[in-house]
């Protein structure tokens, strides 16, 4: 499975910024074999996890996040950006490679014992999901699974996340 994503899995050298490869999933989406196989085999990993909220971390972690919620029939929770949820936040700020960088959720958007998926599009050195895996935490709700399409694993990210359920559908062992 994971060679038959690679395929649909854009590089783009130099991206955000010089010296990193950007792997770019608007190429899965764009083709709609694709797209459902990757849906698909995301929802194998979680079928029989009992989850009640899914939580996507912005932006691209929305759009699988929603189907699997969908498939779920559990609820959906956003983790954005500060200054993009419209309610009472609770923000966690985490390190960067230089400086920082925060995340949001709304005050009310999980009950204390609620069973959460957490979905990201990639996972690279993990300080966005540890930041979301907190955040969910201190709201009281319990983390069954972390899930990424892609995971960097020569940068080491699940190493952040040790302790938890973590599944990756790609990974890349090197930049190239």
């Amino acid at each position: 499975m994971s060679s038959y994503l690679k395929k649909y899995i854009r590089n783009v050298k130099d991206f955000p910024k010089r010296g990193i490869m950007f792997r770019d999933i608007t190429t899965i989406l764009k083709d709609s074999a694709a797209f459902k196989t990757t849906a698909a085999r995301l929802f194998e990993q979680a079928e029989n996890l009992d989850v009640n909220k899914v939580v996507g971390i912005e932006s691209r972690g929305f759009i699988f996040g929603s189907i699997l919620a969908e498939r779920l029939d559990a609820g959906f929770i956003p983790i954005r950006k500060p200054g993009k949820l419209p309610a009472e936040t609770v923000r966690e700020t985490y390190s960067l490679e230089y400086g920082t960088d925060s995340i949001e959720i709304h005050k009310d958007a999980i009950k204390p014992g609620d069973k959460i998926l957490l979905h990201d599009d990639l996972l690279a050195t993990g300080g966005t999901a540890a930041a979301a895996c907190k955040l969910i935490e201190r709201l009281g709700g319990k983390i069954i699974q972390v899930s990424f399409i892609i995971e960097l694993s020569f940068l080491k990210g699940r190493e952040k996340l040790k302790g938890y359920n973590v599944h990756s559908l790609v990974k890349y062992d090197s930049e190239d």
